[in-house]
């Protein structure tokens, strides 16, 4: 995630702490509050106003913020009731959202050049599809692969902490060790 995003999500978390809703239409920020929010968060978000909305358009689910959180407690829930202790349900919960939203969001581009990098096919360093028939392809370098997949990652789980989704304190951002998600 770029210094941007992350002064986003920090912003974001701030605005959350003091009771405060957000949520874009168009390209206007709306926020809610039961009680007028402190005038530095106003401030920072007035500053930031189009790293927040990139941020919070990044993911286009189509769901809610309050849908992703039924998903995420949906998953726990059922974790838990399975007999893991809670912490591991949320954790698994938290990746099935991970996973929910990179589905929901494939990435597609031209044979041509690196998604990741912009190079063309070198000799030795050939462009591969990465992806699904039926949600199409992203054309890289096997090299780029992994920094692609945990830039994706850290895209989502910053969307998700958006959304008001905690990420547990031992998720293991390690996706692309092992090829999964």
């Amino acid at each position: 995630m770029g210094d941007a995003a992350v002064k986003a999500l920090q912003i974001i978390d701030a605005a959350r702490a003091v009771g405060v809703t957000l949520s874009i239409d168009g390209d206007s920020l709306l926020l809610r509050s039961g009680s007028p929010p402190p005038q530095e968060v106003l401030d920072a978000l007035t500053r930031h106003k189009g790293e927040v909305i990139d941020l919070l358009r990044s993911v286009r689910s189509g769901w809610s913020a309050r849908e992703w959180q039924a998903f995420f407690k949906d998953r726990a829930a059922a974790a838990f009731d399975g007999g893991l202790p809670r912490h591991e349900a949320e954790v698994r919960a938290f990746g099935a959202c991970v996973v929910e939203c990179l589905n929901r969001n494939p990435v597609r581009s031209a044979p041509d050049r690196c998604c990741w990098c912009g190079g063309g096919e070198r000799e030795g360093n050939v462009l591969l599809p990465f992806g699904t028939e039926r949600a199409g392809h992203a054309w890289m370098h096997s090299a780029c692969w992994r920094p692609w997949h945990e830039h994706r990652q850290a895209q989502a789980v910053g969307f998700l902490r958006a959304c008001g989704i905690a990420v547990p304190i031992d998720f293991p951002h390690d996706f692309a060790k092992n090829g999964g998600a």
